[in-house]
């Protein structure tokens, strides 16, 4: 009996038994769904993550104050103190290697921006930059221009503004948007450029702010506990280290570090993070693959009893085979064939389901389309894998029986 007609004899058994076969494919189902659905949205998350990360490239980092971490040997770790406007503009005149500098403020994150009657959401974010801000960002203009080192330190009042804002104002025309004067608060602000759309990342758009001055945030939005953000793109990738160690020594002279005491700053590369975001993540790809093989067990228990049940009622049929001279290996092969065909059935429609689910969870948080050819491998290699454990013991059952007791069976 080859294979092909072992396919055909079990889809007419599953066929004639299509109730009790639907329920157990459905329970197969949604466990491939849990595990390729939490798997497909995570990945895509992480991917959206990298996108707007790689915007930045591998020759970025950050420099940030140092996070308190509880205690080490016994000794209460502290925070370090947020990096000054003081400070942070004499890194970037003092920085002299092959690199670009940009100091930048996070004003707030909760702006409604103004143009004539209309009015965005209180949901706009405003940050105050300098002029290396875009570059080093990687933020580029679709139309007009960005600001220079004299609106920079003299506060000019101009912005930049992303094209969710163009969107609600001036129904997404950017060239319409060049010299318009808008309303942050009580801020009058003149359109100068208008940034190219980034997509979102993690539920937060790249597109719903605007860039104001450096000098012009601080003076609206600065305090003594403000931090002030430096970040460093380096000309040449393969010079990162070395840049990030001339940095390190230039950040402790003007911290005022003695030898003997530790940083009280962190520097961050760009590419790191995306390994720390991906770090953070296994727990939930284990929880996914947990929830899917508690799930895959029930089917599996469930597969086995209807293989079983399936025996018994053929029990005459599989008499009346070995009488016509079918052997062991023939009826314990066609009994596996059924049982992983039921299983590949119900994964099939679990990939098809977690696929759906899973980039719809990715939409909702502004990532992109993933169709996740790994994680698809491997639910149909476990649903191979449970077709083959549930349907091994029903076939060899089937195998074993005695063809005389078999053609008596009623």
């Amino acid at each position: 009996m080859d294979f092909l007609e072992n396919v055909r004899l079990a889809l007419r058994s599953i066929r004639s038994n299509m109730l009790r076969a639907i329920l157990t494919l459905m329970i197969i189902a949604f466990g491939i769904m849990a595990l390729v659905g939490i798997l497909t949205a995570i990945d895509s998350a992480i991917y959206s993550l990298s996108d707007n990360l790689s915007s930045l490239g591998a020759n970025t980092f950050d420099v940030d104050p140092k996070q308190s971490r509880g205690r080490r040997g016994g000794v209460q770790e502290r925070a370090g103190e947020n990096f000054t406007f003081k400070q942070s503009m004499e890194f970037k005149e003092r920085y002299d290697f092959p690199a670009h500098s940009s100091v930048s403020m996070n004003c707030t994150g909760s702006a409604s921006i103004k143009y004539g009657d209309e009015k965005t959401n209180p949901n706009v974010s405003v940050f105050g930059i300098d002029e290396n801000y875009l570059e080093a960002k990687g933020f580029e203009l679709e139309v007009g221009r960005n600001f220079n080192y004299r609106e920079i330190m003299n506060g000019g009042y101009i912005a930049i503004v992303g094209t969710d804002v163009v969107k609600t104002l001036f129904n997404g025309n950017a060239q319409k948007a060049i010299d318009q004067v808008i309303s942050l608060g009580n801020i009058k602000l003149k359109i100068i450029g208008v940034l190219k759309t980034r997509g979102s990342s993690m539920n937060q758009s790249e597109d719903r702010r605007i860039l104001i001055p450096l000098q012009t945030g601080k003076r609206y939005y600065g305090s003594d506990r403000t931090n002030y953000n430096i970040l460093v793109a380096v000309n040449d990738a393969t010079e990162i280290d070395n840049a990030i160690a001339e940095a390190t020594g230039l950040l402790r002279n003007i911290r005022r570090l003695k030898a003997a005491e530790e940083n009280d700053f962190e520097i961050v590369k760009s590419d790191s993070l995306i390994g720390i975001i991906k770090e953070n993540t296994v727990y939930f790809r284990l929880a996914a693959v947990g929830i899917g093989l508690i799930t895959l067990i029930g089917a599996a228990i469930g597969l086995m009893n209807i293989m079983l049940v399936s025996v018994t009622e053929r029990t005459r049929e599989i008499g009346i085979c070995n009488a016509i001279g079918a052997t062991r290996k023939s009826i314990m092969t066609q009994f596996l064939t059924e049982a992983v065909l039921i299983s590949l059935m119900g994964g099939i429609f679990g990939i098809i389901l977690g696929v759906l689910i899973g980039n719809i969870v990715t939409y909702l948080m502004g990532g992109n389309f993933l169709f996740p050819w790994v994680w698809i491998t491997i639910a149909v290699i476990t649903c191979t894998a449970v077709g083959l454990v549930s349907g091994l013991y029903p076939a060899l059952k089937a195998s074993r029986l005695d063809p005389i007791e078999s053609l008596r069976y009623e």
